[in-house]
C-alpha cells in the first residue's frame, strides 16, 4: 500500500477544488498578491535579530540587571513589531473598499471614494529609496482628481525582478475596483 501523502510523485492539480474556501469571503480584507522575497527576507533577518536581542535579555536578567533586561526585551518587541508591520505593507482589498497599508499609517477608502485604479508608466522609486527608475506604478485616483501615494510598483520590495507577478496583482486590483465601484 503506497503512502501517497508522503510521496512527491502524485499530481495535486487533479485534486484542486474550485469552490472558494469558507474563510475566503469578499468581506475579508486580503492582499491580492504574495509578499515578495525581499520583503519576507528582510522580515526574517529582523526576526533573527530580535531573537538575539531576546537571548541577550535573558542573559542580562540571569546576571541580575533586571532593568537592563527589560530594556532589551522592549527593544526586541519593537523589532518584532516592525518586522510584522513590514510584512503587512501593501494594498489590501475587500467588498468594503481599498486599504493602503504603509509602515507607519494606513489609508482606507470605500469603493465610492475610488474613481479609478490603473497602471501607469512613470518614474518609480527603486525599493522605496530616493533613486528613481522608469517603471510601472499602480495609481489609485480619487473622484476629485487626487491620487493616493504610489505604493505598488514593479520596482518595490514585492515585485522587483518579478514583472509577471506585478501584472497579475495590478489586474486583480483593477478587477476588484471595477466590480465593487458600481
Amino acid at each position: 500500500m503506497p503512502l501517497t501523502f508522503l510521496t512527491a510523485d502524485r499530481d495535486l492539480d487533479d485534486q484542486a477544488v474550485e469552490a472558494p474556501l469558507p474563510h475566503a469571503g469578499p468581506d475579508r480584507w486580503r492582499r491580492p498578491y504574495r509578499p515578495g522575497p525581499g520583503r519576507v527576507g528582510a522580515a526574517a533577518v529582523l526576526l533573527l535579530l530580535a531573537s538575539f536581542v531576546l537571548l541577550s535579555a535573558v542573559i542580562i536578567a540571569a546576571a541580575g540587571a533586571l532593568s537592563a533586561a527589560a530594556v532589551c526585551a522592549g527593544v526586541a518587541v519593537l523589532i518584532i513589531g516592525f518586522a510584522l508591520r513590514h510584512l503587512r505593507v501593501g494594498m489590501w482589498v475587500s467588498a468594503h473598499g481599498l486599504r493602503q497599508v504603509e509602515l507607519v499609517r494606513t489609508t482606507t477608502l470605500r469603493w465610492s471614494e475610488v474613481a479609478a485604479v490603473r497602471t501607469s508608466q512613470r518614474p518609480v522609486r527603486w525599493l522605496g529609496l530616493p533613486r528613481t527608475v522608469q517603471g510601472q506604478a499602480l495609481v489609485v485616483e480619487r473622484p476629485g482628481g487626487a491620487t493616493l501615494r504610489t505604493l505598488v510598483t514593479d520596482h518595490n520590495g514585492d515585485f522587483l525582478a518579478r514583472p509577471e507577478a506585478f501584472e497579475r496583482a495590478a489586474d486583480v486590483l483593477e478587477a476588484w475596483a471595477a466590480e465593487y465601484r458600481r
